[in-house]
């Protein structure tokens, strides 16, 4: 199996499951109402904030990869749309599940002899770099959702 091909496989099972941590995000926003995802728990993100995140450099690298510039800015990376419904949490959640697909066949699809090219800048360093970096980035904050979820479950129950 070629090398961009078992990153997008690391990075299927981040979204939809099957990794060895036992947890993803498609099961975890499963019992996530839009009550609980846009619920405040002390001063940390709520899990809308999170997910918006996360989808938020998964489009900057879906952006790179069809060719256009880097587009992305940490200081923009958590305004999140307004989530007044369900409605509008299920559209996210559906937004973000359409991105994972689309950079996941997007990764696939990359060349193995150009992982080691420079990733938009040289200050990026290389496309292999960059898409490990995101999985790692969403696993973690994948963490913090599942802690804030918990915590909120057991507040209301």
């Amino acid at each position: 199996m070629k090398t961009s091909s078992l990153i997008a496989k690391h990075f299927r099972e981040f979204h939809k499951g099957g990794n060895w941590t036992g947890t993803n995000l498609q099961e975890t926003l499963n019992e996530v109402d839009w009550k609980v995802a846009t619920s405040t728990l002390q001063n940390i993100n709520t899990i809308a904030a999170l997910v918006f995140h996360i989808n938020y450099y998964m489009e900057a690298i879906i952006g790179v990869l069809n060719g256009g510039p880097l587009n992305a800015h940490d200081k923009y990376s958590y305004d999140l749309i307004p989530i007044d419904s369900e409605e509008d949490w299920n559209k996210l959640i559906e937004i973000v599940s359409k991105n994972a697909e689309n950079l996941e066949k997007s990764i696939e699809k990359f060349p193995d002899s150009n992982l080691t090219d420079i990733f938009s800048d040289e200050k990026y360093g290389n496309y292999y770099r960059n898409f490990h970096g995101m999985i790692e980035h969403c696993y973690y904050h994948l963490g913090q959702i599942v802690i804030i979820k918990k915590l909120l479950l057991q507040k209301i129950n």
